[in-house]
């Protein structure tokens, strides 16, 4: 994964893990709180998701993030925008609305964090879920913000 700027190395990696502090996504009223800012970011995405805004949707992954789900790996945020105009904004908006529930967001050092938690899609006019599923989000604080370097979702049944 050369295209990919991420944590250096095993050994340095559980360093990281083994210092970080978990800290609930419930921090949200703090904005220097990278916490606080993560989960107002993702929170921002998904309304950018339900007023029908791609391009804002994506806008939280880095130019050069992975994607992982039931298609395979996709590789860069262009591609990743691509996949789903194709197929969730096929009919030029997005099928169903969009929530995050269970989110936590781990902060793995100063400049790395991982969140994880549940997406919800449901029906606009009735609220049932249409799709439901898990993922898991590695981010990288650049100078233009927290971005997503990794996703990982996996639909649940």
């Amino acid at each position: 994964m050369s295209r990919l700027r991420f944590i250096p190395g095993p050994l340095l990696a559980l360093a990281l893990a083994a210092g970080c502090a978990h800290v609930p996504a419930a921090r949200v009223g703090n904005p220097s709180d990278p916490v606080a800012h993560i989960t107002r970011m993702l929170n921002a995405s998904a309304r950018s998701w339900n007023e029908g805004d791609l391009a804002g949707y994506v806008a939280v992954y880095a130019d050069d993030a992975t994607f992982v789900g039931s298609s395979g790996l996709v590789r860069g945020r262009a591609e990743i925008e691509r996949r789903y105009r194709a197929s969730y904004w096929a009919s030029g908006r997005p099928e169903g609305a969009l929530r995050y529930e269970d989110l936590e967001v781990t902060l793995l050092g100063n400049d790395y964090a991982l969140a994880v938690g549940r997406y919800v899609l449901y029906d606009r006019h009735s609220g049932a879920t249409t799709a439901s599923g898990i993922f898991s989000l590695v981010l990288r604080h650049t100078p233009d913000g927290w971005r997503i370097i990794h996703d990982h979702s996996s639909a649940a049944g």
